[in-house]
């Protein structure tokens, strides 16, 4: 192609003479524009890009905020369990010590032959397998729902 425009210095004039200035010249001014439109629509493409960006951005954000709240409510929510463990484990220390009293007292009375007869109280806690009340049969329909 450089042969060409080297080949006749009046090829590259605006005069018009000779015939073959207005081919060169509409030949770049078309590569003028189609450059021009490639550069407005890899514009278009990037401000398209930024514009999906923000949007992800600003729902991570959204999605970010409501996690938060979601772990605050959950250290809340462990923070009271965690006090209600301590009063537990406080309180089964308390009767655990109590019972250990009283099996002291037992066994001073048994050895002092005083006749010691203590009915058995059911404990539910101490068989966890056996619901503390009879189970009842439920009636349902297969239809019901």
């Amino acid at each position: 192609m450089s042969s060409r425009r080297s080949s006749s210095p009046e090829s590259n004039t605006d005069s018009g003479s000779g015939g073959g200035g207005f081919p060169a010249d509409e030949r770049k001014r078309k590569r003028m524009l189609s450059n021009r439109e490639s550069a407005r629509r890899s514009r278009a493409r990037k401000q398209q890009r930024l514009e999906e960006l923000v949007a992800e951005v600003a729902r991570l954000q959204a999605e970010n905020a409501q996690v938060q709240t979601r772990i605050t409510t959950f250290d809340r929510e462990l923070s009271k369990v965690d006090g209600e463990n301590a009063v537990l484990r406080a309180r089964h220390n308390e009767l655990a010590g109590r019972l250990e009293s009283l099996g002291g007292v037992l066994e001073v009375l048994q050895m002092a032959g005083a006749p010691v007869d203590i009915p058995e109280i059911p404990d539910p806690l101490l068989r966890p397998w056996q619901p503390p009340f009879p189970m009842q049969p439920i009636a349902a329909d297969a239809f019901q729902f």
